[in-house]
């Protein structure tokens, strides 16, 4: 655990996790390395739309979307109260889940809380990753982060946020709310911060993020470029905010196909 993130751990999922999960699949070539979608902290496999099967189909790979235990179609938490290593405790889940899914060699692409936990997957079992997306990730708290979250819990309270979140996530949407706003918004939490995983990262990343990204500034960017060993480089977005996905997803799409499409062109020789 980082030294940043002294805590106890807290397991609040219960037995039987893998089995709660709920996922969905998209067949490609099983040849190719599997495409995995983490979502945000309020998101799930709805949410993402039809951008996983979209770039899935571009690129003729497996893709896998999930529901982390807690949102969507997956079972709910037993408590919302987190420690402050809940994301490396989901990047060993996710560990879990592809043993599962048999699959060795994958590439993530992970949003928010979901490129933070897709970062420190690459950290934790490098030999199992072969890039990263990250779109609006944290390493770290910043003034903006939790200014960002207070004006989330004032929408909750005051517009139809919670009814549209329902719609998703059913009678564990409170629960989940407040999983990342108590979370996020604790003081010990200030000090959370995941920059000392980055070292570990040796395969290629790409950091995307909007340039109105309101729940963190370009910081988040420069540090996951500057302190990833792989190859990593930057995609930020003018005039865009924390969902580049969903804000401008053919631009995004065509970058990411740029992307992997290198990767895997670089991987196919390898194997040769």
């Amino acid at each position: 655990m980082n030294d940043n993130n002294k805590g106890v751990s807290i397991n609040n999922f219960g037995p039987g996790l893998l089995d709660s999960i709920s996922w969905i699949k998209f067949d490609g070539d099983s040849k190719k390395p599997t495409l995995v979608f983490l979502h945000d902290s309020l998101g799930c496999i709805a949410l993402w739309r039809d951008f996983p099967n979209k770039l899935g189909q571009e690129l003729n790979c497996n893709v896998i979307v999930y529901d982390r235990m807690g949102y969507g179609k997956s079972g709910p938490f037993i408590s919302h109260i987190r420690g402050l290593d809940y994301m490396e405790i989901e990047a060993d889940i996710l560990n879990d889940l592809m043993a599962s899914w048999e699959i060795e060699n994958a590439v993530l692409f992970g949003h928010s809380d979901g490129g933070s936990i897709a970062l420190l997957m690459a950290a934790k079992y490098p030999d199992k990753i072969r890039g990263v997306i990250s779109e609006g990730a944290h390493v770290f708290v910043e003034d903006i982060t939790i200014k960002g979250i207070e004006q989330a819990v004032e929408l909750y309270k005051t517009t139809d946020l919670k009814a549209r979140l329902t719609k998703y996530h059913g009678d564990k949407t409170e629960a989940m709310f407040m999983a990342w706003t108590q979370t996020w918004l604790r003081e010990d939490f200030k000090d959370w911060n995941i920059e000392s995983y980055l070292k570990n990262i040796v395969c290629p990343v790409l950091v995307i993020q909007g340039e109105e990204d309101e729940y963190g500034t370009l910081k988040q960017v420069q540090s996951i470029v500057e302190n990833t060993v792989g190859k990593s480089q930057e995609l930020i977005i003018p005039k865009i905010g924390h969902n580049p996905h969903k804000e401008v997803p053919q631009y995004i799409l065509e970058k990411s196909i740029a992307f992997l499409s290198s990767q895997f062109t670089a991987l196919n020789r390898i194997s040769k």
